[in-house]
């Protein structure tokens, strides 16, 4: 077992205080510059993970990939498995999404074969695509609502109690009515639209006006500062959090990794280690800001062209460092429910989908969540990524990253096999998850007989809605 692991239960969230074991994470002293800075420890991310020998391995497994990035390569290569062409005898195809679709498209004809895995499912659009995840969560919600389920409760003022985690959001054109019947009721709110198939903060940009979007009424165009006279795509528009939590003066988000493994039934778990991306700029929700991409955008690609990108720590945290500003700024328990609210909101986004999702077991996804904290220390659902970018643009980076695809691979092939779909699921032991914890297990669950509905007191929410029953305990929701 590796250095300073935890060993969690089986199927419950772990509630350790510490991100990175034995990770040494540095933090702005007072009177110093804030922002983010570049105290990672490379012994202690070294030590944190178990590396997979290729001696280890009992088959030579054969691989594939279309996705040329060294933290990936490097990782199958050093385990000893033969590579192949992708139109070959492979056992794991690392696609990217365009070979995806084609591998599962109609026309290919493709079926996978028992000891094949791919690393994304069929339809993960479902999830990762702005409109389509919107569209699956509310359709979420409104399923619990008419079952009765206690987790569809509304307070007053008609918002979801336990589910409000994701900001209020229309799909343009399509909604523009139902846009501006919710952007009169608050004409002075700032929303954030965004292409619904885009990545990297492309042709994303702030409204203050309806007369900035009215262009969809009439030719179902949006401009953007890249191109004046529109373009001709669908788009997301969603309340901007104009009040995010600030380090040193500067917008932040944090990207979590998620692994999948199945959807129905659901098993999932969530990567110990993560980061913080940072603006560069000071953040003012001023109108004379609106349009400045370095405050507003917190998306590596932007920022690194911006005059104030320091290259040495790439404008990151570590999630350790964050854990550790955050304890001793605002309190070890509102910390450590801030992190239990970010396992929530990703365990229901995932079963917002569980339904609609193509559960192939020849397949599996390692998720890029992008969340926000607001200044209330409420965490809110951005995004969900299907390829997370394995690029690096630190060192630091390059370590977490190439950890990330090692501790996939042990999951998904423990030991260097592929799971027999004949056989009974293998039970992984905490050394083989390597930096990974278990966040859900529905089979495990239901085995259990641990459901939603098992209720516990805990008072009014802090976040201003009151009612007396809360939401679930973190440890009998699993």
């Amino acid at each position: 077992m590796p250095l300073g692991h935890q060993p969690s239960p089986c199927y419950i969230i772990v509630r350790s205080r510490s991100t990175i074991h034995g990770a040494a994470c540095r933090v702005s002293s007072a009177g110093s510059e804030p922002g983010p800075e570049p105290g990672w420890s490379l012994d202690a991310l070294v030590t944190i993970n178990h590396l997979q020998s290729p001696c280890a391995m009992s088959k030579r497994l054969k691989w594939a990939t279309d996705i040329e990035k060294s933290v990936l390569i490097n990782n199958l290569e050093n385990r000893g498995w033969q590579r192949v062409e992708t139109d070959g005898d492979w056992n794991i195809y690392w696609a990217s999404i365009q070979s995806t679709r084609a591998l599962f498209s109609v026309e290919s004809g493709h079926r996978l074969a028992d000891d094949q895995l791919v690393n994304h499912f069929p339809n993960h659009y479902e999830l990762t695509r702005k409109d389509l995840m919107v569209k699956n969560i509310k359709r979420y919600r409104r399923e619990l609502e008419r079952e009765g389920n206690p987790l569809a409760e509304r307070d007053h003022d008609g918002h979801y109690v336990h589910l409000d985690f994701v900001p209020v959001t229309f799909l343009l054109p399509g909604d523009y009515s139902l846009f501006v019947e919710e952007f009169r009721k608050s004409p002075h709110s700032t929303w954030i639209a965004k292409p619904c198939g885009r990545a990297q903060g492309q042709g994303i940009f702030l409204v203050t006006r309806l007369s900035h979007v009215r262009k969809w009424a009439r030719e179902g165009k949006v401009p953007t500062p890249q191109m004046p006279g529109g373009i001709k795509e669908p788009y997301v528009i969603s309340v901007y959090i104009d009040r995010p939590l600030l380090i040193g003066g500067k917008k932040f988000d944090l990207r979590l990794y998620v692994l999948v493994t199945s959807y129905r039934p659901l098993k999932a778990y969530i990567y110990r280690l993560g980061f913080c991306r940072f603006c560069s700029v000071r953040y003012s929700p001023g109108p004379s800001e609106l349009d400045n991409v370095y405050v507003h955008l917190t998306n590596v690609s932007i920022q690194r062209h911006g005059d104030k990108y320091n290259s040495v720590h790439g404008g990151k945290w570590t999630l350790g460092s964050l854990r550790l500003y955050l304890e001793s700024t605002r309190g070890t328990c509102a910390t450590e429910q801030l992190f239990l609210d970010m396992h929530w909101l990703i365990l229901h986004s995932l079963k917002a989908v569980a339904s609609v999702m193509t559960s192939d077991r020849h397949c599996f996804e390692c998720y890029g969540y992008d969340i926000i904290i607001d200044e209330n220390f409420k965490p809110w659902l951005i995004e969900v990524n299907a390829s997370p970018s394995l690029s690096a643009t630190t060192t630091n980076d390059r370590i977490l990253k190439f950890h990330l695809i090692n501790d996939t691979l042990n999951v998904v092939a423990p030991e260097g096999q592929l799971p027999d779909p004949r056989a009974p699921p293998q039970t992984l032991t905490p050394g083989m998850l390597g930096g990974y914890d278990l966040l859900y297990n529905e089979e495990l669950a239901i085995q259990n007989g641990v459901c939603e509905r098992e209720w516990t007191r805990r008072g009014k929410s802090r976040y201003g809605r009151a009612h007396e029953a809360g939401r679930p305990s973190h440890v009998q929701w699993k």
